[in-house]
């Protein structure tokens, strides 16, 4: 059985990045800034609350006779009670005789062209140990996305405001982008694990180094050049902010109502369907939080029973990183057109440069991913190079068809109404002599 490392790394994200925003919070109090006090512990707290939700939700203790438990969740200590209770079953392995195991069957990576699949007993304990991680792994996202996110944006638009980084605000900043990239880390193996779920897959170190580094360039590029713009213009990054926002929370539901499926009613069993629609739109909510900064690898489909569209869509992708790509840059133009002395002590060029650049590598390393780090990238339909050179080549083709022709002037247009005249005058004859 692997050692919970999983589990240790999101408790410990998690608890640092809170006692930095309290601690934080504090001095913003003692400084008489209620403003970014308020707001520091709104994308501490917010987030928090929603993780211990979850926690509850997925180990169904609503139904279950735990009132410690619920307790503890209420103070908010949920995910570190948790996090003791994987170590015990952990360390309780192999001592204690367990009554009864399961079987599961795995397809191993075809080899050859051929899959094997292989039996494997999982005990009691083992189970237990799969469902917290599985737990952990979407609180990670949800922390990430809906608190870290926010937060380091928070803290990084008030350092270009003060022109200074205080030690802690630096550090909440740091605890915040690693929260941040682990999360996106763990939604991209969440992903391979849920539309590869027949297989046994074994991820690779250089497969985590690659999406750590394509994970940490995207991320930051978009934070910083959400910042720089709203540090100029401040009223149109609301609209901006709510637009990505609005556009990703409603793409799932307009596929949904598209593809004219029943509502969903296999969430969970004891869920109404204003229970299952809160659900729905928490998990569509979470699915543009994750897609306003990075590319979220688990795509919602409403229409799914697993909720999850587990085809592999390159063209979507492409088009996700041409438009985003576009989007930063028209940004950073906005920025270096309207931005004011403040900025006199760095060279705007080089800085738009870097940040263009730094997105280009994130984009890099995303395709080093899935063209050659990528577990399961002998059961890809077709190429991820392919994929995107034809939805390049579609591109350019729409491109092409919607310019207006050029038409020959002059002499030259009129030579060419003499050629065709005879052409048309013999099918007229021809149209009479039928």
């Amino acid at each position: 059985m692997r050692f919970p490392s999983s589990i240790l790394v999101s408790v410990s994200l998690f608890t640092a990045e809170t006692t930095a925003a309290l601690y934080l919070s504090s001095t913003y109090r003692s400084a008489g800034d209620q403003i970014w006090q308020g707001l520091t512990l709104l994308f501490t707290l917010a987030p928090s609350v929603l993780v211990q939700l979850t926690l509850t939700f997925i180990h169904r203790d609503l139904s279950r006779d735990r009132p410690l438990v619920l307790l503890l969740h209420i103070l908010q200590l949920g995910p570190v009670v948790r996090c003791l209770e994987a170590f015990c079953i952990y360390g309780s392995v192999g001592r204690v005789e367990e009554p009864y195991v399961s079987i599961t069957r795995k397809k191993q990576m075809p080899r050859g062209g051929q899959s094997e699949e292989v039996e494997r007993q999982v005990g009691q304990a083992e189970g237990k140990l799969f469902t917290h991680r599985a737990a952990f792994s979407r609180t990670s996202v949800i922390q990430a996305f809906l608190g870290s996110a926010p937060q380091l944006t928070l803290q990084l638009y008030i350092c270009v405001l003060q022109q200074g980084v205080s030690i802690g605000r630096g550090t909440l900043m740091v605890i915040s982008l690693l929260s941040i990239v682990y999360g996106a880390l763990r939604c991209n193996i969440l992903a391979i694990k849920l539309k590869y779920d027949d297989y046994e897959v074994d991820i690779q170190p250089v497969a985590y180094l690659c999406i750590f580094l394509w994970r940490s360039f995207e991320i930051a590029t978009r934070v910083v050049v959400l910042v720089l713009f709203s540090s100029v213009l401040q009223f149109w990054v609301l609209p901006v902010v709510f637009l990505n926002f609005l556009v990703f929370f409603l793409y799932p539901w307009i596929l949904f109502w598209y593809s004219h499926s029943p509502f969903p009613e296999n969430i969970e069993k004891t869920l109404t369907r204003v229970g299952t629609t809160i659900v729905l739109c928490l998990l569509t909510f979470l699915y543009a939080g994750i897609n306003m900064f990075c590319w979220s690898a688990v795509q919602v489909k409403l229409n799914d029973p697993d909720l999850i569209n587990k085809s592999q869509n390159w063209y979507r992708m492409a088009v996700y990183y041409m438009l985003r790509f576009v989007e930063n840059a028209s940004l950073l133009l906005l920025w270096y057109i309207y931005k004011t002395d403040f900025y006199e002590f760095i060279y705007a060029p080089l800085l738009l440069l870097q940040l263009l650049v730094a997105y280009a590598i994130a984009i890099l390393f995303m395709l080093i991913f899935y063209q050659f780090c990528h577990p399961c990238r002998k059961l890809f339909s077709s190429s991820m190079t392919q994929g995107l050179w034809d939805c390049s080549s579609l591109l350019c083709l729409m491109c092409t068809s919607a310019s207006p022709p050029n038409r020959p002037k002059g002499k030259a247009a009129r030579e060419e109404t003499a050629h065709k005249e005879p052409q048309a005058e013999g099918l007229w004859s021809k149209i009479g002599m039928v």
